[in-house]
Order: C-alpha cells, then structure tokens, then sequence
C-alpha cells in the first residue's frame, strides 16, 4: 500500500467521524459562550429523544427499499455478542473493583453504546439512509437489550429502595419513543402502509434536525472538570468500550461471515460511546453518578480516535 492510498483511507475514515467530530467541538464553544445553556439542552435533548430521533428512525425504515427479513441474522448475531460481552464485562468487573456502587456503572459503561445518536451519525455519514434504515432495526434490539442488562447492573440490594426490577425494565421498555417508532415503522413497512407526502415531508423537517441538534446537546453536556475524580475506573470502562467491546464484536461477525454494510454496522454500532442514558440510569438507581459521567465523556471524546482508526483498518482490507 503505496502513500497515496494510505492517504485516502485516512482521508475516508477521517470523513465519518469528522463531521461528528466538529459538532461536538462546537456543542462545547457554544457552551463555553454561554450561547445554549443547561436549560437548552434538557429541552432540545427531549426533543430529540421523543419527537425527531423517532421520526427519523420511522421514516428511514417505511421509505427503505432494504428487505429486514434477511437481516435477522445480523440482528441476533448484534443480541447474542452484546449479551455475552456483557456477561464477560460483569464476570472481570466484579473481579477487579469491590465497591458495589461503582461495579454497575463500570459494567452500563462498558457495554451500552449511544447506538441511536452518536452510532447513527456514523452509519449515515458511512452509508447514507439504506444504512440508517438497516441500523433502526439494530438499535431497536440494542435498547430492549441495553435496558434490560442496564437494570440488572445497576440493581444493587443495599441501595434498591425497594424498586422492583422488572417494573423497571417494564416501564423502560414500554415507554420508549425509539422503541416505539421503529416497530411502528416495521408495522407499516410490512403491511405496505401508504404514508401521505405531507406526512412525510414535514417528518423530513424533523429527521433533519435530529443529529445536529443532538450531537450539539451532546458536546454542550460534556463536563471536562468532573474527570478529575474516579479515574481509573473511568478508565477501565473506556478501554472495554471503546477497544474491548468493537474488537471483540467485530471480529465475532468476520468469523460468521458478515462483510460491506452489515459488518461496517456491526463495528460503528459497537465502537460508539457510552449512552449519556447510563448517567440518568445510575442516579436513579443508586450509581455513582460521578463515575457514570466521567465515562460518557471519556469514550465520547476518545470514541473519534479508536473509530477512526477502526474504520481505517477495516477499509484497508476492504471489509465495509
């Protein structure tokens, strides 16, 4: 491989997390400027989550010419390796760290991936809407999943407050707007729903400004100063997510045969951060919230290196 090809690879791969990579710099001058605030993001970051992610997701699926039906191995396969990862990454951890309030936020830290925001943009940037539309499905079935192990985690006896752990799970699952969407999207794909060109144009409005807009809540929510507290566990859960967990992954679904789109999905949905849902997830059920966020931004900021780098090795051998 001469100097040339080198070049345009990393020129490729810099061209996916780039752009990511630029909206979060400026979600964090913006703050620095005070021009958003702690306000504007709690407001904008509900708007994504509940109206324009899932409009995206819903409209990506119903408009898609790709048939879901032969991907269902790519969907258990993403079940099966994540649920094993997790139950590796819980195994090492209750091994290394005692402190019961840090074990669940280090294991959520390493296994819960932004799959429906940060993984997203990458995948669009990588493959455009037929790969949004096939990533909708994949992180469907990463956030029943993602819920259900964060829950188990996160359950610690002496700080349970006597909440039930599957009422948890119930509700999470139940009231998700992602959730939602992509299985009504699934709905009306599969049963040739017409959807009218008003509908969807003015759903178009709404998709578009669901990554902008959510990658600038993202940068603007990243507190640098709280990195000075928790660090080596913070650490140790960014080393799992961001090199363990894709490495791992990914080469799972080289063995089982996977190439182009479905592996190129495989390793963006696996190689994103940590979900900034973890943080809400371990204040509410007795983390250490301190932890949890020291992790989402480590692996936010470092998930643009190791992606990068990923994407590189895996264009190089022409794999995605």
């Amino acid at each position: 491989m001469n100097v040339d090809s080198i070049f345009q690879l990393l020129m490729f791969s810099a061209s996916i997390t780039g752009p990511i990579c630029l909206m979060l710099v400026l979600g964090v001058f913006l703050k620095r400027i005070n021009l958003i605030n702690d306000n504007f993001i709690e407001v904008a970051s509900k708007i994504v989550f509940e109206v324009t992610l899932p409009t995206m997701l819903f409209l990506s699926i119903v408009s898609s010419n790709h048939d879901f039906s032969s991907s269902t191995s790519l969907i258990l396969y993403g079940v099966v390796a994540n649920f094993l990862f997790f139950l590796l990454t819980t195994f090492i951890t209750k091994k290394t760290f005692n402190r019961p309030q840090d074990q669940g936020v280090i294991i959520q830290g390493a296994f819960r991936a932004n799959t429906a925001i940060i993984a997203i943009a990458y995948v669009a940037n990588a493959y455009g809407n037929t790969g949004v539309a096939l990533a909708a499905i994949y992180v469907a079935s990463m956030t029943l999943l993602y819920n259900i192990q964060a829950v188990i985690a996160l359950t610690i006896k002496s700080d349970a407050k006597g909440t039930s752990t599957s009422k948890i799970i119930f509700r999470t699952l139940t009231k998700n707007p992602l959730i939602i969407a992509i299985l009504f999207g699934i709905f009306c794909y599969g049963f040739s729903i017409p959807i009218p060109k008003m509908v969807t144009d003015a759903g178009r409005y709404l998709g578009n400004m669901t990554l902008p807009l959510a990658l600038l809540c993202t940068g603007g929510s990243l507190d640098l100063k709280a990195l000075r507290e928790d660090n080596a566990p913070a650490w140790y859960a960014t080393g799992f997510k961001l090199i363990l967990a894709p490495l791992l992954t990914t080469l799972g679904a080289l063995i089982f045969g996977f190439r182009g789109m479905e592996l190129g999905l495989v390793f963006l949905m696996s190689s994103a951060p940590t979900a900034a849902a973890s943080y809400v997830m371990a204040r509410a059920m007795g983390g250490n919230a301190t932890l949890a966020a020291n992790i989402i931004a480590l692996t936010t900021i470092f998930s643009l290196f190791s992606c990068t780098f990923g994407i590189f090795l895996l264009s190089a051998f022409d794999l995605m």
